[in-house]
């Protein structure tokens, strides 16, 4: 495992672009790899604990994670504010998520209600799915991902008990019918909790499950409790579930052979084993195993290259870069 320390200046917010690492908080603060700075915007916010960036790094959104509050920025500079629903906002993490489609940039979030998904154009503000008739279920929508190919949205968060649980959209699809963001076509036949997933590709998901019990013994042999597989959603099919005999957390699929597991410390986990192949116990990285995080006091900022597969991690006012 490969590990870099870039030491940084009032770290607020990290994200990834163009392989640099950018603090918009910070008046854009940028960090590159090979140890050089540079300011992307003016203004510094005092706000916010996360941030992503859009796919053409002209938009950013800044958040708190427990918050109902965010701010869009348009080159480092103030466009709007952002909203969420108050309900169990201070529960689990805010789910947002930038998509280009048809040359324009939605952000994809839940402007009005905590299960209904909207996409709303960042340029304009409007909510292009705003139709009548919709009625969502029941599902705490969070920790939004959109796969490489920028087709498929995925959810990745919860319902009553609480119930850890992901549901995919096909976005074209949902573009022209927002009535399909209110209950997914897509989503794997499962019964147990799904704690963890991450896009493989364009049509595979890496799945992992909680300890907790099934709720349907029927299906248990497509994903048993505390297990990982390989979902293709274009099939519909689960790949043979292997065991896990480590306590894991968030995932991030570097391919289908192996992903990085954060729980406790970053892990390179291989997927047709379940072992760990490679570690790095001295840097802390959170123990985050669900959206839901309130109760979680340490939790590192960590952001995601989907293009390199390298992890960048906060430690302090310093931001830690791994890779394989």
């Amino acid at each position: 495992m490969k590990r870099q320390t870039i030491p940084a200046n009032h770290l607020k917010t990290i994200c990834w672009f163009n392989n640099a690492i950018i603090d918009w908080a910070s008046a854009g603060k940028q960090y590159t790899l090979d140890g050089k700075t540079d300011q992307l915007g003016e203004n510094s916010f005092d706000f916010g604990d996360s941030a992503i960036t859009s796919a053409d790094g002209q938009y950013a959104f800044i958040f708190q994670k427990l918050g109902t509050k965010g701010r869009l920025l348009k080159n480092g500079a103030l466009l709007r504010e952002i909203n969420r629903s108050s309900y169990y906002a201070d529960v689990y993490e805010y789910p947002a998520a930038f998509v280009t489609f048809n040359g324009k940039t939605f952000l994809i979030h839940c402007p009005s209600e905590y299960c209904r998904l909207d996409f709303e154009e960042v340029e304009t503000g409007q909510i292009i799915t705003n139709n009548e008739g919709r009625n969502p279920g029941d599902f705490f929508h969070s920790r939004l991902e959109i796969s490489p190919n920028g087709r498929y949205l995925m959810s990745k968060g919860w319902l009553w008990h609480p119930w850890d649980a992901i549901k995919v959209f096909d976005i074209q699809e949902c573009i022209r019918n927002p009535k399909l963001l209110d209950e997914s076509e897509i989503y794997p036949n499962v019964a147990v909790e799904i704690a963890s997933a991450s896009f493989i590709d364009d049509h595979r998901i890496l799945l992992g499950s909680s300890d907790e019990e099934a709720i349907n013994d029927e299906l248990i042999e497509n994903l048993p409790p505390k297990h990982i597989a390989i979902w293709d959603i274009t099939l519909n099919q689960i790949s043979k579930p292997v065991k896990m005999n480590i306590e894991f957390g968030n995932l991030f699929a570097i391919n289908d052979q192996y992903a990085w597991d954060i729980y406790g410390f970053p892990k390179i986990i291989n997927l047709v084993t379940g072992e760990i192949v490679d570690q790095e116990e001295s840097l802390p990285s959170g123990l985050q195993n669900s959206s839901i995080i309130h109760h979680l006091k340490e939790l590192p900022q960590v952001a995601f290259n989907q293009q390199t597969k390298q992890l960048a991690i906060t430690n302090g006012d310093r931001i830690e870069i791994i890779g394989q």
